[in-house]
Parts: structure tokens; C-alpha cells; sequence
């Protein structure tokens, strides 16, 4: 008998296949994706992560936004989310909406850390539901995930060899020993590529869809329009968060740049 892991490899594999032999019975116009907000720890956004959320909803998400990511007259179908900080990060635009937030849920264990196996499931499931699940048919939705479940991909990005993985290990641990400890569990988690939404959404396809998410970077938008007829992603555009007035001091540094984050943020770095 396979085990739970087995199925979940062989799972992996077939996905990709599965979305694109015409098993599909639906597919959402657009999707606009983006990163959860700056976190505190395992659980909850730091304030500027809130700070973000906030934003998110005041200027670019919510119902009233001042420079809204929706077409005029469009209403967005539902908005999705996965760990906890996708949740907090979200969950002010679609209230705005009066809206629930539709979750495939990925949480911590006791000691803070994320079942690999789970982030790449869930992942894989909601991709899988997402591209055929009849309510979201032409629909435009909102999906705020985990940076390495977005895009992190085999191709040049893989996980850390023994010796790297020692290596960024050693430079944390003049951290402390959490640090450490945390350094290696992050690589653990890292997807293969069958489990990110870059492979599954087959996001290859265009130049300017990058196959991996910085760490330090939280303020962009991936938006990927999809062809009925073709029932492919037919379009991507990349597009940075702008925020002014009272939320202007919220992080909006350049893809792949420094965040300007210290520890004096309260953030994990």
C-alpha cells in the first residue's frame, strides 16, 4: 500500500497533466495575486504588516480603494488565502466587499513550523479547484499566498545543497540557535516545482513572470488574465504597490531590493 506521502508525490506529478486534458469545466478572467504582508512570527503579521493590509484595502483592494486594481463596474468573485498571514493580510479588502474569505488552510503546529507537505497540497488543490470549479467561471479573483508556494521553482532555485544549506545555517546561527534552526526548516519547506502557482498556472510561458519570489519583497501584484478558448493564461503583468498619504511609510522597495526593515520593526527579517 502507498502511504500518505506516496500518493502525495504521485500527486504532484499529475496535476499539471490533469488541468490542461480538458478535465477543466470553468476558468476565472483574471486573477490578481499577491504576497501576505510582513510578519511578526509563525502566526501573526508585525505591524507593518497590518500597516500593509490596511493599505491594501484603503488603495488598491477594497471596495472604496482610491487607485483600485478593478475594472470599472467589476466586482471581485472572492478573494482566497492559505496561512494565517495570508488570511490577516486579505481579509480588510474583502470585508470591504462583505466578502468571507475562502481559506485552504495551512497552519503551524505547536512549534511555529509549517508542514511542508500541507503548504504544497493545499496549494496544489486550490490550483486544481481554481481552474475548474464552475463558480469562478469568468470570474475575477483575489489570491493572497505564501512567496515560495507563488514562485519558487526547481529551474535554478532549487532547495540548498548539504554544504549551502550548512553554510546559510552557520551565518544564522551567530543569530542564535532559533535562527538557525529556522534557516533550515525554510529550505525544507521550499516546493518542488509541481507545487507552486508560477508552474501550475503555467506561468513560464511569459518573460516577464519571474520563477522566484524574493524574500524581502512583499509590495507587487502578479496579474494573469486567461483565454477561454484556449484555456491557457494568455496574459501577465507584474505591478508594484503604491501608497501615499497615511500609509506612505508602508515598504515599497524595488523587486528583489532591500525592504529597509531592522529589527527595531519588530518584523522577522
Amino acid at each position: 500500500m502507498m502511504g500518505r506521502t506516496g500518493w502525495m508525490a504521485a500527486g504532484l506529478g499529475v496535476v499539471v497533466m490533469a488541468l490542461t486534458i480538458g478535465e477543466a469545466a470553468a476558468l476565472p478572467a483574471r486573477i490578481i495575486l499577491l504576497r501576505h504582508g510582513e510578519k511578526q512570527d509563525a502566526y501573526r503579521l508585525c505591524a507593518v504588516g497590518m500597516e500593509r493590509a490596511q493599505a491594501l484595502a484603503a488603495q488598491h483592494l477594497g471596495r472604496d480603494a482610491t487607485t483600485s486594481l478593478f475594472r470599472p463596474g467589476e466586482v471581485p468573485k472572492a478573494f482566497f488565502a492559505m496561512t494565517l498571514h495570508t488570511l490577516e493580510t486579505i481579509t480588510p479588502s474583502a470585508r470591504s466587499w462583505g466578502q468571507p474569505v475562502i481559506t485552504y488552510a495551512a497552519l503551524p503546529d505547536a512549534s511555529g513550523t509549517l508542514s511542508a507537505d500541507l503548504l504544497n497540497a493545499q496549494t496544489q488543490q486550490f490550483a486544481r479547484d481554481l481552474l475548474t470549479d464552475p463558480r469562478w467561471d469568468g470570474a475575477t479573483v483575489v489570491v493572497t499566498w505564501e512567496h515560495d508556494h507563488i514562485a519558487k521553482t526547481t529551474s535554478g532555485h532549487a532547495k540548498k545543497t548539504g554544504p549551502e544549506k550548512a553554510e546559510a545555517a552557520a551565518k544564522e546561527a551567530a543569530k542564535g540557535p532559533a535562527h538557525a534552526a529556522a534557516a533550515v526548516a525554510k529550505d525544507d519547506a521550499r516546493p518542488e516545482a509541481s507545487s507552486t502557482l508560477y508552474d501550475l498556472f503555467d506561468l513560464a510561458r511569459f518573460t516577464e513572470a519571474l520563477s522566484n519570489w524574493p524574500s524581502e519583497t512583499y509590495d507587487y501584484f502578479w496579474i494573469i488574465d486567461f483565454d477561454p478558448d484556449t484555456r491557457q493564461a494568455s496574459s501577465f503583468k507584474m505591478l508594484k504597490q503604491v501608497y501615499g498619504g497615511p500609509f506612505a511609510s508602508v515598504p515599497q522597495n524595488e523587486w528583489g531590493q532591500p525592504n529597509g526593515l531592522t529589527a527595531a520593526s519588530g518584523c522577522q527579517l
